[in-house]
């Protein structure tokens, strides 16, 4: 199903960790079974998100609690620097007409970047309403704001990509 794959990319560009992403969907997932297995199929999408952006709200909860004592016990980061060494030594080799596809990787990379960089409800807003298409009533039911509160961080969020991105694209 496409709607896993575009939940979990929304869940990955939240938190910035794969296994949190895939945690977040999982449990998002399994929820919305359990609570709303009997209604029907055209409710479970904007039931899903509004599921799926309460787990990644409850998740910067838990890290904002979680930072402050790693701050306190000598700042645990839990990365090893030899995983981002290595990262150089397995690009793959240059090959012909390469150069387009790394530009759209970079234009890409530059978009995930400013995405993870706005702010949570104006990122859900964005990725609720271009990515999946939702209508304005739809994406304030899964965010559970007002639909006036979806327009205006949905704006907000634009309008900063665009001036984020705008060496990216035309």
């Amino acid at each position: 199903m496409a709607i896993e794959k575009r939940a979990f990319r929304m869940a990955e560009i939240a938190t910035g960790s794969r296994e949190d992403a895939l945690d977040l969907v999982q449990d998002a997932m399994l929820g919305l079974v359990k609570s709303y297995g009997d209604r029907e199929s055209a409710d479970w999408p904007p039931l899903f998100y509004r599921i799926l952006q309460s787990r990644i709200r409850d998740w910067y909860r838990r890290n904002r609690v979680r930072n402050r004592f790693r701050v306190w016990l000598g700042g645990l980061h839990g990365h090893d620097d030899d995983e981002r060494s290595d990262a150089i030594q397995n690009l793959p080799d240059r090959q012909p007409g390469i150069e387009r596809q790394l530009a759209g990787e970079d234009a890409m990379a530059h978009l995930q970047a400013a995405l993870q960089d706005l702010p949570l409800r104006q990122q859900q807003a964005f990725l609720l309403r271009a990515w999946e298409g939702m209508d304005v009533s739809a994406t304030a039911f899964a965010m559970g704001c007002s639909e006036g509160s979806v327009k205006t961080h949905y704006s907000r969020a634009i309008h900063r990509l665009r001036e984020q991105l705008e060496d990216h694209w035309p």
